[in-house]
């Protein structure tokens, strides 16, 4: 029944939470269209998803599904086929010429708008990291089907076998070098289906169309197993995160939009792994090390991503020359990129780097949380802490709580750092080890960090080889064996 017809929506209200919202003539025009109204509990609002934005969505997940199963019956071997070719057709110029100009196109429309593009543009490392990504999918020792664990009784046997999820699905930032993540899932029997930011739209449709269906058309996979959703609406995201048949769900990027995804899928009663905020915090110990410090802060701000240094803390006892040690390292940075960094602080602290004319300080009142978003001048908050432990209570109530550093030469200060903090990433160096590939030779589908809680089972690197159910076989030689 279509309730939507002969509705004064300025009549009807609807209980989101604890929220009474005024149902509008949008709401009403879309569930008019076939559309979706989602209401958010912890906000007290509700989305709208237009109708031909819900079909387009289910088509995907349709096809998604359809891929999932078919995938179940290819030989493993042709998967990792599809990876080398994929890799392949992305190192072949004549191949990526079409997606280089249509990359063009989308950083000239972002710079149009003042976006930031510094993950935009794909740059020959850029390229040469999803290639690379794509070859360690294929060289990976696992499939899709694989024994974990099996115990041995009087009479029968039950094995613990790794088994394929489902269809996952993945909301990304606008960047086009998460190709190798999303189809990633493939090497485990998973089918794909994703949403990528408008600003990479273009440039995402250039990659399907002259790499990734040539690759799986060549390695005899169908074409199925990978989704594109086709749109740069918000509300793709909002209507792909709704659709119960997922088995995961991947958002990626950070800020309220992430959250917000989440609630999506968990109501739904699907799993997700969120990013959320990113920016990694390091605490100056006590007895820090000097030329360490130096290269920890260098190394960790050589470009802006997740992992990038936002947050550096000082503790009150040795203020005065952990500030001029960090004041040092962010001049060497400024001097390697030729640009002013900038250095948001207090008042109290602004003189050790205002006297550096390669240092912009800043000292209006900030979120000590704020991730900076740069593209070639770098940006960092420094703080002041009475001591490590008021350091480490900072980190856990204004991080994201994803990525936390200490520098100290007094092993019982990192240790007390380590056992106290809410990190899921801790380190005693440069913060930009967070990485999959990089950590631990595993293409990465995503990061998650702690803001709303620590995780299940699991570290906060998503993987490939992490996606899957567990499935329990019995083998019985006990013909009598009953109980």
């Amino acid at each position: 029944m279509d309730h939507s017809k002969n509705v004064d929506a300025s009549a009807v209200k609807v209980l989101v939470g604890d929220v009474l919202i005024d149902v509008t003539p949008e709401m009403i025009a879309a569930l008019a269209s076939g559309g979706r109204l989602v209401g958010l509990r912890s906000t007290g609002s509700v989305l709208v998803i237009p109708g031909d934005i819900r079909r387009s969505v289910e088509e995907s997940v349709t096809a998604a599904r359809e891929g999932f199963v078919t995938l179940q019956r290819v030989d493993p071997a042709q998967v990792d086929q599809f990876f080398v070719d994929f890799a392949d057709l992305i190192d072949d110029d004549d191949s990526f010429e079409p997606v280089l100009r249509a990359n063009a196109e989308d950083v000239d429309a972002a710079r149009a708008k003042g976006r930031a593009t510094g993950r935009l543009v794909i740059s020959d490392k850029m390229r040469r990291d999803m290639s690379a990504g794509l070859r360690m999918w294929a060289g990976l020792e696992f499939s899709r089907l694989g024994l974990s664990d099996s115990l041995e009784h009087a009479g029968w046997t039950v094995e613990s076998w790794r088994a394929p999820l489902g269809v996952v699905a993945f909301v990304f930032e606008g960047r086009p070098n998460v190709f190798a993540d999303a189809t990633g899932v493939l090497k485990s029997g998973n089918s794909v289906v994703f949403r990528i930011g408008s600003d990479a739209l273009r440039t995402a449709r250039a990659i399907r169309d002259h790499a990734l269906f040539p690759a799986l058309d060549r390695a005899g996979l169908p074409r199925s197993a990978v989704n594109l959703v086709d749109s740069s609406e918000h509300s793709a995201g909002w209507a792909l995160f709704d659709d119960p048949r997922l088995s995961l769900a991947v958002a990626r990027g950070s800020g309220a939009a992430v959250g917000q995804l989440g609630e999506i899928a968990r109501q739904c009663g699907t799993p997700v792994s969120l990013h959320g905020t990113g920016g990694a915090w390091m605490i100056v110990g006590t007895e820090f090390p000097g030329v360490r410090l130096d290269s920890a802060i260098v190394h960790s701000l050589d470009r802006k991503v997740c992992n990038t240094l936002n947050t550096i803390v000082v503790l009150e006892s040795n203020r005065d020359e952990a500030l001029g040690a960090v004041a040092a390292a962010l001049v060497s940075v400024s001097r390697s990129k030729g640009v002013r960094v900038i250095v948001h602080t207090t008042p109290d602290v602004a003189p050790v780097f205002s006297a550096h004319d390669q240092l912009d300080v800043r000292t209006e009142p900030v979120d000590p949380g704020e991730e900076w978003e740069w593209d070639d001048t770098p940006e960092v908050t420094v703080l002041g802490a009475a001591d490590l432990g008021v350091a480490v209570e900072k980190f856990n109530r204004h991080s994201p709580r994803f990525v936390l550093s200490v520098l100290s030469n007094d092993d019982s200060e990192v240790s007390w750092a380590w056992e106290n903090s809410e990190s899921p990433f801790f380190g005693d160096g440069f913060t930009r080890w967070v990485d999959g590939q990089f950590a631990l030779a595993r293409p990465e589908l995503g990061l998650a960090n702690w803001q709303t809680g620590r995780l299940l089972g699991r570290g906060g690197v998503l993987s490939g080889d992490g996606v899957h159910t567990v499935r329990l076989r019995v083998r019985q030689s006990d013909p009598d064996l009953h109980r």
